[in-house]
């Protein structure tokens, strides 16, 4: 059966995550090590030891999930004994996550990596003011639907588009305040559910869009290989290894839609019906039982999941 690797994104944080793994295997402690190092900063305190507060800022909250990940994926191939193209055939990684995934399947170094996601947490916080920009779930509304009442909502200068796909019937929106908030009015009044979320910035809409520039002026400063295994990006929904196109699609994702239900439709029309999530949380999980009961899916969350 063929495996797919799967990475979580910004919002799985919890205040020591990784511990154990730091405690009970050298190449994780490595990784955390690293990443302290590449950052000039005390990052694994924060994580282990720190507040929730501190852990979620944007800046810290994605080298932190990035750092732990790769720390449970190291952890895993030392125990097996095997590469990482020995233990899957695809990467793919929820917005943030797409990073972890190409840092898995050693197409960024982990120090570079590190760099990269401290980066773009920060450019993302920066982008937008406070109070200007939010995001909202819908639950219960087709994509369709939903997008007429955004391109109700999008006027006079509003933004207001499709952030995540996340599964069917769970839809994530960013934009200007007013404008998500005009559409969750109108979702909730076609019987739909809505809520806004409690995140700093409305990521993965065009008001990101100055951190585009910041990100590929950073990009092109860094080594990037073809990953050892296919990566399914996020903006295509399909499977990459051109280093060149790899940074085209982690740019363009910065504004653009996570295609994630494609995405994972796309890695069973590959043929791959096995999907492990690598991280602390079961999110991507709960997603993928809604895309496909047909996924065979695990986490790698604990040492007793390696073993």
């Amino acid at each position: 059966m063929k495996t797919a690797f799967l990475f979580p994104g910004q919002g799985s944080q919890v205040v020591g995550m990784g511990k154990e793994f730091y405690n009970n295997f050298t190449v994780a402690k490595d990784v955390f090590e690293e990443v302290d190092d590449a950052l000039n900063q005390k990052l694994s305190d924060i994580i282990f030891n720190g507040s929730i507060e501190e852990l979620t800022l944007t800046e810290n909250a994605q080298p932190a999930i990035m750092a732990t990940s790769i720390a449970i994926l190291r952890s895993l191939m030392h125990e097996s004994g095997k590469t990482i193209d020995q233990l899957c055939q695809y990467v793919a990684g929820h917005s943030l996550g797409e990073y972890t995934a190409l840092c898995a399947a050693g197409s960024v170094s982990l120090s570079d990596c590190a760099k990269l996601v401290k980066l773009r947490g920060k450019s993302m916080q920066n982008a937008v003011a406070p109070g200007v920009g939010t995001m909202a779930a819908v639950l219960g509304m087709d994509k369709e639907k939903l997008d007429l009442i955004l391109r109700e909502v999008s006027k006079e200068g509003l933004v207001c588009q499709v952030a995540n796909d996340n599964c069917p019937g769970q839809i994530v929106v960013s934009g200007h305040v007013s404008a998500v908030e005009s559409a969750c009015e109108l979702i909730l009044n076609a019987g739909a559910k809505a809520k806004i979320l409690p995140v700093s910035a409305p990521f993965h809409s065009s008001l990101m869009n100055p951190v585009q520039d910041i990100m590929l002026s950073k990009l092109k400063e860094t080594t990037i290989n073809t990953p050892k295994v296919p990566l399914i990006c996020n903006v295509l929904a399909k499977q990459i290894t051109d280093p060149a196109q790899i940074i085209d699609c982690l740019i363009e994702q910065i504004s653009g839609m996570v295609r994630w239900t494609e995405s994972m439709r796309h890695l069973k029309s590959l043929g791959v019906l096995s999907l492990t999530e690598i991280g602390v949380s079961r999110v991507l999980s709960g997603m993928n039982k809604r895309i496909d009961s047909e996924f065979v899916l695990s986490n790698i969350r604990t040492i007793d999941d390696i073993n």
